[in-house]
């Protein structure tokens, strides 16, 4: 039988404190259960969890469209410094995949877990050699290789990794 998600990634988050990114993604697609296991999660360690399209969001408001290219980055790493909670748990990153923000995603959560654990929920996939956002020929996709993604821990829904 299968590990529950949120068991999947209380175990990563143990991992992460040896890592140089202490980054937990949970990559699964979209209504597959992301946000339910990160609320079990917050359930079970009182770690914040912030809705990150509603927060940035909230703070680029009055913000022009190049003041909200140029300053999401500092908006992102202060939304994560909010708490001084070792364990932020992260959903709705949509915001962060909009083409007119000029952004790379992955680099802004690889930023913010430096000082502390962050677990992200990914609406894509991963397998062993990529870790995807969106399908292609979609304005927001996106495609990481093993080079960009090392030393991050994934929890990839329904993904088994391949046997030698």
């Amino acid at each position: 039988m299968a590990e529950p998600l949120a068991d999947q990634v209380m175990q990563r988050i143990g991992q992460a404190a040896e890592l140089y990114h202490r980054l937990v993604m949970l990559v699964a697609p979209a209504g597959s259960g992301k946000t339910a296991t990160l609320q079990d999660v917050h359930k079970r360690t009182a770690a914040p969890l912030i809705n990150v399209s509603l927060e940035l969001s909230r703070r680029m408001l009055d913000l022009t469209e190049r003041q909200r290219s140029l300053q999401l980055p500092r908006l992102f790493s202060e939304m994560g410094n909010v708490t001084q909670a070792e364990l932020v748990l992260l959903d709705n990153l949509e915001i962060l995949f909009d083409v007119l923000l000029r952004q790379d995603p992955l680099r802004l959560l690889q930023g913010i877990s430096r000082n502390r654990t962050i677990v992200a929920a990914w609406a894509g996939s991963a397998d062993d050699h990529h870790l995807c956002y969106a399908v292609p020929g979609h304005p927001e996709y996106r495609r990481y290789g093993n080079a960009e993604t090392s030393g991050i821990l994934m929890v990839p829904y329904g993904f088994q990794p391949s046997r030698p």
